[in-house]
């Protein structure tokens, strides 16, 4: 997930700095009101007033045994994402903070009943995208039920980073490592910190499905390299298992959303259209029982999702997967060199977007990577 944000000034300048440094922050969802960008300023702030450089925790001799480990494993990957995936070599995830909580922002995406499109919200800089973002839970499930009040189908979700682009000057607004992922599977941290790193590397405004596919496409060609030459037997055993999970979900849940689209797009009416939705939501929830019954051991991380499961939390999928196969065939095409790869990718962050699709669908037409 990122969030573009506009360059400070000295912070002498106090509130006002803040509500102008920070304004894009609205880039969570939208800033339709002076209350959520007060919270958005708000919360960001509180998030980089939270974290201490890593060294800090490492001198600590209040830091917890397994914290530290964790901490001292993200500083190789960090050190690996420069020297080996020619990412950013700046402040970002060299400090951690503790936020007390499971999620540092909550999302709120909505659809209609009977479309997989995702309302959008507009604002400078970032253009739109389909998502609002709260810092605190209870705000984004106000936002949500009146937006079931405008007959959408909403949906919630936690997300445990974002990042700011790497715009802001100095270490105290660098992007920072978190409670909230620092105990994933060595892979999974990997990943998503080569991902967020990405998002510094190339941006391009309005366009998610661009910038999220190719932040995935980093994470995936990044984790793949960590996981053959820093990690362990059992670390990549680990991740071997998480990851077909994920695959198992993902083939799934996209092939759920392609059935209701044709279902949406077809000339059924809405009441049939109705009686067809319920049995493929049905379906779903089915076959996620018989996974975890079966090949997943029982594994409940996906419980809570499929129990909500609905337009909106389908239609989000599709934006970080789509334009994968695309990214990674690029990838391909420039050798397997990172630079060569960054240099092309904003080449094409930089064209018109019809353009930009163009030239994406010509490497690989788009597709939901199940993968």
């Amino acid at each position: 997930m990122s969030l573009p944000v506009l360059r400070p000034s000295s912070r002498s300048r106090g509130l006002l700095l803040s509500l102008v440094a920070l304004a894009a922050l609205c880039a969570l969802g939208g800033c339709s009101t002076l209350g959520y960008l007060a919270q958005s300023v708000q919360g960001h702030l509180g998030v980089m007033r939270a974290a201490r450089p890593v060294e800090a925790w490492l001198a600590d001799p209040g830091t917890d045994a397994e914290l530290r480990e964790r901490l001292l494993l993200s500083q190789r990957m960090r050190d690996f994402a420069v020297s080996e995936l020619a990412l950013p070599d700046n402040a970002s995830y060299r400090r951690y903070a503790d936020l007390g909580r499971s999620a540092v922002v909550w999302n709120v995406v909505a659809a209609p009943e009977l479309s997989l499109t995702l309302k959008t919200w507009c604002f400078p800089v970032v253009g739109c995208v389909g998502y609002r973002g709260y810092f605190a839970r209870d705000a984004a499930d106000a936002q949500a039920l009146a937006l079931r009040g405008q007959a959408l189908e909403a949906s919630v979700y936690g997300v445990p980073a974002y990042s700011t682009l790497g715009k802001l000057p100095g270490d105290f607004f660098a992007d920072p490592l978190l409670n909230t992922f620092i105990g994933y599977p060595e892979g999974e941290l990997a990943r998503l910190v080569f991902h967020e790193l990405a998002h510094q590397v190339s941006y391009a405004s309005g366009d998610t499905e661009f910038n999220e596919s190719f932040a995935t496409a980093v994470e995936r060609l990044g984790g793949a390299r960590w996981l053959a030459r820093h990690a362990s037997p059992a670390a990549r055993e680990e991740h071997q298992h998480f990851d077909a999970r994920r695959r198992d979900f993902k083939a799934l849940v996209l092939g759920a959303r392609d059935r209701l689209d044709a279902l949406y797009r077809g000339a059924a009416s809405q009441d049939d259209k109705r009686a067809n939705k319920a049995a493929v939501m049905a379906a779903l929830r089915a076959e996620h029982a018989r996974l975890k019954a079966g090949p997943w051991g029982g594994y409940a991380g996906y419980d809570a999702w499929f129990a909500s499961a609905n337009n909106a939390s389908l239609g989000v999928q599709a934006a970080y997967n789509a334009r994968v196969p695309a990214f990674e065939a690029l990838f391909q095409n420039e050798g397997g060199d990172f630079p060569r790869f960054y240099a092309a990718v904003e080449r094409l962050a930089a064209l018109p977007r019809e353009e930009r699709h163009a030239r994406l669908d010509a490497l690989a037409p788009r597709a939901l990577d199940r993968r």
